[in-house]
């Protein structure tokens, strides 16, 4: 029998043991004052986190009331802006369109962040660059300190390295985590789930 399954759980609760818990506050926060001011919550990711950004946009529009989209939800656009004018400005192009402002606020769902040097989800790059000069704020949930969403995000969460092998599953796991604990935070949620 393999041990795999018990050293995997074993890294998740080593995760939850060393995660940053006052930054995972500190966001609950920040979005409560988006929904405050009126603005809206822009997911992005790519790959397993874009399908982790659907799932988010529910929750945080039913549970907290805050207005969210994705840009991934609508598979169209995105694959005609990646066809017509490339990957790496997809997500910026879809925020100029949606008049991204300074009431606004990104949440990046990613493994590694964005890395424009080492050509690795540009995409997010130049969103976050787009988000800067609009006075929006950035927030993260990734698996790496060293790409560009946690370098110039305004509040990011990031997922412990307990295992380089398991970066991708671990941190795209520990998403869905950390955005239930913010949608079940007092803080921030307005509706009972049924369950």
């Amino acid at each position: 029998m393999s041990a795999h399954v018990r050293e995997f759980f074993a890294a998740v609760t080593r995760i939850a043991a060393e995660i940053d818990v006052a930054a995972i506050e500190r966001l609950a926060g920040e979005l409560a004052m988006v929904r405050e001011r009126g603005g809206r919550l822009f997911l992005l990711g790519a790959g397993g986190s874009a399908g982790n950004c659907s799932h988010a946009v529910n929750d945080f529009r039913k549970l907290c009331g805050i207005e969210a989209y994705s840009p991934v939800d609508n598979v169209s656009e995105l694959t005609a802006r990646t066809n017509d004018e490339g990957w790496d400005t997809v997500f910026a192009g879809w925020l100029e369109v949606s008049r991204l402002c300074d009431k606004d606020a990104l949440l990046i769902f990613s493994v590694g962040g964005g890395d424009a040097e080492r050509n690795v989800s540009v995409n997010l790059v130049r969103a976050i660059d787009l988000a800067k000069q609009r006075g929006a704020k950035v927030f993260g949930i990734v698996g790496r300190d060293s790409g560009y969403t946690a370098r110039q995000g305004d509040v990011v969460v990031v997922i412990p390295t307990v295992n380089p092998e398991w970066v991708t599953p671990l941190s795209e796991g520990m998403q869905g985590v950390v955005w239930h604990s913010l949608v079940s935070h007092p803080e921030l949620q307005i509706r009972k789930t049924k369950w």
